[in-house]
């Protein structure tokens, strides 16, 4: 029994303050409300949140530099036809699809 007490896990598992440090360890890695799964979890939803951020902010570029274009009456006339597949009176409007393009 001597012997086993001279170990030097023995000694370390029954030492109040390592006992107490890895009760505090596993308290705030695992169990407290900001714990380490906690935050590594928002950090991934923040890294997630800003690429969709930037994703908008490039199409509310391209939304921008369209608006801007589209006031000019040509451009407004063009993007309707394109977009739209409008017309003007007495005009037949022709859609081509092609055998590739077709889902």
């Amino acid at each position: 029994m001597k012997k086993f007490r001279e170990n030097p896990w023995f000694k370390l598992a029954t030492n109040v303050y390592a006992l107490i440090g890895l009760f505090f360890v596993i308290w705030m890695v695992f169990l407290d409300t900001n714990s380490l799964l906690i935050y590594l979890n928002l950090e991934r939803k923040l890294t997630a949140l800003e690429q969709q951020k930037a994703t908008l902010e490039r199409d509310i570029a391209a939304d921008k530099k369209t608006l801007l274009q589209l006031n000019d009456s040509i451009e407004l006339e063009r993007y309707a036809r394109e977009k739209y597949n409008m017309k003007r009176k007495n005009e037949d409007v022709y859609l081509i699809e092609y055998a590739d393009s077709v889902h």
